[in-house]
């Protein structure tokens, strides 16, 4: 992977994580909200799920 295939990757990550603050400001902050009222191992647990998530996709296209 070079740091053309980086810089890609992290310019989608920057175009996903914003649609939803841009499109639905409100719905947004509700969804913030109720993450800072989640047990700690439920957000770990969303973590590792989101990493090997993303181990797995990497896995299949590369």
């Amino acid at each position: 992977m070079d740091s053309n295939d980086f810089l890609t990757a992290l310019a989608l990550l920057f175009i996903f994580e914003g649609l939803m603050p841009f499109t639905s400001p409100d719905k947004w902050k509700d969804v913030l909200r109720s993450i800072i009222n989640l047990d700690d191992s439920k957000i770990r647990l969303f973590g590792f799920m989101s990493i090997i998530g993303g181990l797995i996709l990497l896995y299949s296209i590369g």
